[in-house]
């Protein structure tokens, strides 16, 4: 994300310049370019009431891709995620390794290399048939597996809206800016230091960037209402593995 873009800045320096001659020579009170002409007009709201805007347009889109990082109990995911009420699709890293996440429905599916399988033995020493059973297959992982829970949050857009597009402490505006292309209202939490968020002011005020309080990660949100389609691995490409993967 960046700030307003120098093209920008230097029309609105022209501007100013222009209604400067037009002062001094007519005596007229002057002119400014407005920063929410043409937009969806919620720059001019409360910090408190553009967040409830935004929040309600995300829990009322269909669907979105949400990419970044996420830092949770001292360990950075790398996400790259379409998500919506039906399931999910994308994918994970953490600690180097990246894995496929589909959810359809109640179902979980994991899918990942060796080397992830390999870890995921906790010792390094993961049993070798079980390694090669499991590589580069979509792994059905189990309801009662604590990585279902853990991994579920990654595919559930109520879940993760949730508790992304929270800011702490005071709200407050902080500028117009720019995300993709798209004219932003920042609002801030705490000044900042409780997370900073940027809406859209054309077309529907969707959150587009999230930085989360505390250094718990960026995120970028796009294809805001874009379905996308959810299809189940075929039975030949599927493992399911049980009641329990291995520990990892």
């Amino acid at each position: 994300m960046t700030a307003i873009p120098q093209g920008r800045t230097r029309r609105a320096a022209l501007v100013t310049a222009m209604c400067a001659l037009v002062v001094s020579g007519t005596g007229l009170t002057g002119c400014s370019e407005d920063p929410d002409e043409g937009t969806n007009g919620v720059g001019k709201l409360p910090a408190a009431e553009i967040q409830r805007k935004t929040r309600t347009a995300a829990e009322s889109a269909e669907a979105v891709r949400l990419s970044g990082n996420v830092v949770t109990s001292g360990r950075t995911y790398t996400l790259d995620m379409r998500v919506k009420s039906e399931g999910a699709a994308g994918s994970v890293t953490a600690q180097g390794s990246t894995f496929q996440l589909l959810r359809i429905g109640e179902q979980l599916f994991l899918k990942a290399d060796a080397g992830f399988w390999s870890d995921a033995g906790g010792d390094g020493k993961a049993d070798a048939a079980a390694v090669d059973k499991l590589s580069g297959k979509y792994v059905k992982v189990p309801q009662g597996d604590p990585a279902y829970k853990k991994f579920s949050g990654f595919t559930d857009k109520d879940v993760l809206l949730d508790g992304l597009l929270t800011l702490h402490g005071a709200l407050a505006t902080d500028g117009h800016h720019e995300q993709a292309g798209t004219r932003t209202i920042r609002i801030t939490g705490d000044k900042g230091a409780g997370g900073t968020l940027d809406v859209s002011l054309e077309g529907t005020p969707y959150p587009l960037r999230l930085a989360r309080a505390g250094g718990g990660g960026t995120l970028t949100f796009a294809s805001w209402g874009d379905d996308f389609p959810l299809e189940k691995p075929s039975k030949g490409d599927t493992v399911d593995y049980g009641k329990q993967l291995p520990t990892s």
